[in-house]
């Protein structure tokens, strides 16, 4: 046999988009490795791009079409899914009816969802998670440039002197980028970076100046640059007469503020914001990169409009290291603007209110009732489903019930609704178990399309597993029902090739160049052309352009960008004792972990969800290190860990997005968030809700690796995970117990004839059990009254061992003898370094760098997320000369 084959996909994370070579192996696994071809990442790849093949098992794989939780053919589920639809029109209008989609979606099965909803159903009620996340830049875009054009591409982040980062913790959420900025600023020392975030995340590690901006200050602040941009002079007069509009209007707003007030607004103090105003007003190759922090507010829309502005003003736009970035979340946001997946836009960027495009649309698509108005918005949409005002939605891809806000009235809707269809690879997730059809999709690896990333590249997936069982492209499930509703004539695809072909030549047709997306270029390519297909950026007509709008001329009706004067808003109310709630995504983990939480590496940094706060608020509020507290509010509760760091400011809270019922007790944080919208593009505030927070009174807590899934049923708190060779969980119960024998085997003790050894020791409240089958270890239970000090990471790593029978007594006790090393809680997934490899590395190894720990145990040399945690420990753990 030959070498196997290796195949160059892209992959399925957030927005960089990064080129993958896949290469399966005799075993069954896939090796996996960064395309060093590939424009995005140049062969890098993050923590979780490089564990993608842990996380292709057919563990937790919905493989087989459902009604009602009975397994059926494909023919019987379409033809109930067609007939409940077109049933629920029928009756009571398209407007009933709904699509829920995704940035996990390939372009293709977006093109051909949004053509059947708007095209030939009639409604707009097609939305996408991407509202949750791109949405205000979105509406910001189009409302500067007349189109929903990001200006730039990755190497201008490499090509700019100053880079500002504002709210976006580039390091952990797309830290491919932060490693090209990194090793930019590497080779040109000069090179400055600016934080301006309220956390002083670990991309903190690369900025020389950090502002913790107060929570929405963001327009206060960009308007406190414009007006100091004009006061030193240092905007391009000559570029504002000849290509724009409303300077004037957007001037007259800034100006609203002076520096003192600038300072009140954002909280930072006068001396650093002049730092910031006098490095943007001196630096002409300047990139403003922002993303999550921007825009998941009520005033998103006007900060990007308040970014915009000052390029507009200084000219800085469409040229090589300058310009507003706008970083995607998903691996496919952008893809999904393409083709219209946003309930207010059309395909191939055509606008409803436009009613020569509206006339194109349906023409090109020979559409028998194309929709003539915008749908509902991701949060209006499910309050429709709430009021019954829509009886029937497919949800594609993505799992509202932890995602949207106020997740627990998301539940509730769904509970009601007449008929909840769900397409999706995973078994295992809480919207799915309010499904009355559950449609099995192939996943990353088994199915074949396209995706675009932040920088307009599109570039292809491609499969090199086989179809599991009966799951099959989303794209085909769409166009199998397109068929069975009478409109087979618009859905005669039988590939992906075919319906990108399509996307294309829309995409071309009657385009004069007025409008910004057009791929006409591709049009008449063959079945193998696209099977080759290289990436490439949009437009593409004769040959990709790489940035837009450097000859200043813009998509608006007279061809200028636009001003658009904003005003901070008003800070939200605070009320004595409630605290700010900020949601976000940490390093090794993805959306609901449905990928991300099959593997052990990647759920070893952070395996259960927490809360940062900060020292004073903990002690103030009698909270210890790694005590559980409760989070609660009007919308609902949560039971999380504390983290407490000085990172966070005062008075806020952070907490992750990624746990669900799959994973924890009480982990779902969008159920305490409100569900309030921002007016222009309906993106809900995400990062704005009051909390009380208070201890949680824990009896006792409790650790138990397991190489079966624990029975977590009778536990008042648990969080699990996967471990090496099973499972990970940490406990906590509310009530005292009196049995910890009986607790533990109920929870672990499935397997009969077991060999068990236990330790106990009342007075103290402390109980160990270790349970083996012959040699193996196969569950083990650490009980205290306080948080548990076990070597976690060494003790899950057992399960997978055959341990002598001399180190029973190690296992029992939860943590190595002398004589075997123990790396210590991860910190550097790509490698595996735990954090006591490190400390002795810095200690006694004389590793006095990053750069030395990278050379002595490779960490933070592959993604680099984990080396402002690395810095952290050189700076406690090295050893100081005494002075003489």
């Amino acid at each position: 046999m030959g070498e196997p084959a290796t195949v160059r996909t892209t992959c399925p994370y957030c927005g960089v988009g990064c080129g993958v070579l896949a290469t399966p192996q005799a075993n069954g696994t896939v090796r996996i490795a960064g395309d060093p071809e590939h424009p995005a990442n140049f062969g890098r790849l993050c923590s979780k791009g490089s564990a993608l093949g842990e996380t292709l098992s057919l563990e937790d794989r919905l493989l087989f079409p459902e009604i009602d939780g009975q397994r059926v053919g494909w023919d019987r589920a379409l033809d109930h899914v067609a007939r409940g639809f077109s049933k629920t029109i029928a009756e009571h209008g398209p407007d009933s009816v709904a699509f829920y989609g995704s940035g996990q979606l390939l372009t293709e099965d977006y093109y051909v969802a949004n053509k059947l909803m708007k095209g030939f159903i009639g409604s707009a009620n097609i939305d996408t998670n991407s509202r949750l996340c791109m949405a205000s830049s979105v509406a910001g875009h189009k409302r500067a440039f007349g189109s929903d054009t990001v200006p730039g591409c990755y190497e201008d982040l490499e090509l700019a002197d100053l880079v500002v980062l504002v709210g976006s913790n580039l390091a952990w959420c797309h830290p491919v980028l932060f490693q090209r900025i990194s090793a930019a600023k590497q080779a040109r020392p000069n090179m400055r970076v600016v934080l301006i975030d309220p956390r002083r995340t670990p991309t903190a590690e690369l900025a020389d100046l950090h502002l913790p901006i107060a929570s929405d200050g963001d327009v206060a602040l960009f308007n406190g640059l414009l007006a100091e941009l004009v006061e030193w002079d240092a905007v391009d007069r000559g570029y504002i007469t000849r290509h724009t509009n409303g300077f004037a209007e957007a001037l007259e707003a800034a100006s609203e503020l002076t520096l003192k007030g600038v300072a009140e607004r954002t909280g930072c103090n006068e001396s650093a914001l002049v730092q910031f105003f006098d490095w943007f007003a001196s630096t002409e190759r300047t990139v403003t990169v922002y993303s999550q922090g921007v825009n998941q507010s009520t005033s998103g829309t006007d900060k990007v409009n308040a970014i915009i502005n000052c390029h507009l003003a200084t000219g800085r736009i469409g040229k090589p290291g300058m310009g507003p970035f706008s970083v995607t979340g998903q691996p496919n946001a952008m893809g999904g603007r393409e083709v219209g997946g946003l309930a207010n836009i059309l395909a191939a960027h055509l606008d409803f209110d436009d009613e020569a495009a509206h006339g194109r649309l349906k023409r090109f698509w020979k559409a028998p009732r194309l929709a003539d108005r915008p749908g509902l918005k991701a949060v209006e949409l499910f309050k429709a489903i709430e009021d019954g005002t829509v009886k029937a939605v497919w949800i594609m891809a993505t799992n509202p019930v932890d995602s949207l806000p106020e997740a627990d009235r998301i539940k509730a809707a769904l509970a009601k609704c007449p008929l909840v269809v769900v397409s999706d690879m995973s078994s295992r997730t809480d919207t799915l178990e309010f499904a009355h059809v559950r449609l099995p999709a192939a996943g990353w690896g088994e199915k074949d399309g396209t995706v675009t990333n932040s920088e307009r590249r599109i570039s292809r997936q491609r499969s090199f597993l086989p179809l599991p069982r009966s799951a099959r492209p989303d794209w085909w499930i769409i166009t199998q029902v397109a068929r069975r509703m009478g409109f087979g004539e618009g859905f005669r695809y039988e590939s992906a090739a075919e319906i990108f072909a399509e996307h294309a030549a829309l995409s071309g047709y009657e385009n004069d160049g007025s409008r910004d997306f057009d791929i006409s270029g591709k049009v008449g390519q063959t079945a193998a052309d696209y099977a080759s297909m290289a990436p490439f950026q949009w437009p593409h007509r004769e040959s990709s352009q790489s940035r837009m709008f450097a000859d200043g001329e813009f998509f608006t009706s007279d061809r200028r960008a636009k001003f658009v004067p904003v005003s901070p808003h008003n800070p939200q109310a605070r009320f004595d004792g409630l605290f700010r709630l900020n949601t976000g995504r940490v390093r090794d983990h993805w959306h609901t972990m449905t990928r991300t939480g099959k593997s052990a590496r990647l759920s070893a940094h952070m395996a259960e969800p927490f809360a940062e706060l900060h020292p004073s608020d903990a002690r103030e509020l009698g909270i210890g290190d790694a005590e559980l507290v409760q989070l609660t509010n009007q919308y609902g509760s949560v039971v999380l860990r504390a983290l407490i760091t000085d990172r966070q400011q005062r008075g806020h809270v952070f907490a992750p997005m990624h746990w669900t019922d799959q994973f924890s007790s009480s982990g779902r944080i969008n159920a305490l968030v409100q569900a309030i919208v921002d007016p222009h593009s309906g993106q809900p505030a995400l990062k704005m809700s009051e909390i009380s927070v208070r201890p949680y009174a824990a009896s006792w807590y409790g650790f138990a690796i397991s190489q079966d899934r624990p029975d977590l049923t009778n536990v008042s708190y648990w969080a699990l995970a996967s471990g090496d060779g099973g499972y990970r969980v940490e406990l906590a119960g509310d009530t005292p117990e009196d049995d910890w024998e009986a607790l533990a085997h109920n929870l672990l003790g499935r397997r009969a004839n077991l060999q068990a050894i236990s330790s106990a020791d009342p007075a103290r409240g402390r109980y160990n059990l270790a349970a083996f089958d012959e040699d193996r270890l196969v569950y083990a239970l650490f009980i205290a009254p306080t948080p548990i000090s076990v070597a976690r990471q060494w003790a899950a790593g057992r399960l997978q061992q055959q341990p002598h029978p001399s180190a029973r007594s190690s296992i029992l006790a939860g943590r190595p003898g002398t004589d075997q090393p123990d790396q210590g809680a991860l910190v550097c997934s790509c490698f595996n370094v735990g954090v006591n490899a490190i400390i002795s590395a810095v200690s006694t190894g004389g590793c006095t760098s990053v750069e030395k720990v990278g050379t002595a145990l490779r960490a933070g040399t592959n993604c680099g997320s984990c080396r402002s945690e690395i810095q952290g420990l050189i700076s406690a753990h090295t050893p100081r000369v005494a002075a003489e």
